[in-house]
């Protein structure tokens, strides 16, 4: 299956479905973090090259609840991004996942499919994340695991505590490759 991963810098959910055996390109603003297959520029560029699935992850700074004190002053920046997220939504892909934490997305365009936990899949976190789907399932937990840890949400500031925050854990990306790989 050719799999675009989109605006991911890390490769975490990109190496997940090579290693299933897919053929899977991330794309990101960033160069990528991880070497492997990945388009540094514009998701635009690239979205119309055929591919059967596409899991998007687009930047939550304009649209996830943790930054909801900001929104007042950047009204323009949050319509932008909402727009960013539709287009992805609307992209030309059979298969289709768009991921974000808890925010605007569920009161602007529609409610989520699913909400997930990294708990339930094997790491001791918590940090609510949407899932978006067209002609894909539900994921189902595969590793439940004890620990409640609010370690992302209480990340100190840092110049790149974005980035750290916006890594997908490693088993959901394992989870999707070995779940919608197959689907």
């Amino acid at each position: 299956m050719k799999v675009l991963i989109a605006c991911e810098f890390s490769g975490v959910v990109r190496d997940a479905f090579i290693a299933c055996g897919h053929n899977a390109v991330s794309c990101d603003l960033l160069p990528s973090e991880a070497p492997g297959p990945h388009y540094h520029g514009d998701v635009f560029d690239i979205i119309p090259y055929g591919w059967d699935m596409m899991i998007a992850h687009p930047p939550c700074t304009h649209l996830c609840c943790s930054g909801a004190r900001w929104f007042k002053g950047k009204a323009k920046e949050q319509e932008e991004a909402l727009a960013f997220v539709q287009r992805l939504m609307d992209a030309p892909i059979p298969k289709i996942a768009i991921e974000n934490p808890v925010g605007v997305i569920s009161t602007r365009i529609r409610k989520p499919d699913q909400i997930i936990q990294p708990w339930q899949f094997g790491h001791g976190e918590t940090k609510a994340t949407c899932l978006w789907l067209k002609n894909l399932p539900l994921l189902s937990a595969t590793n439940v695991v004890e620990g409640r840890d609010q370690r992302i949400w209480k990340l100190g500031p840092s110049s790149d505590r974005g980035k750290v925050r916006s890594v997908t854990f490693p088993g959901i990306a394992k989870a999707m490759a070995a779940q919608w790989g197959s689907a």
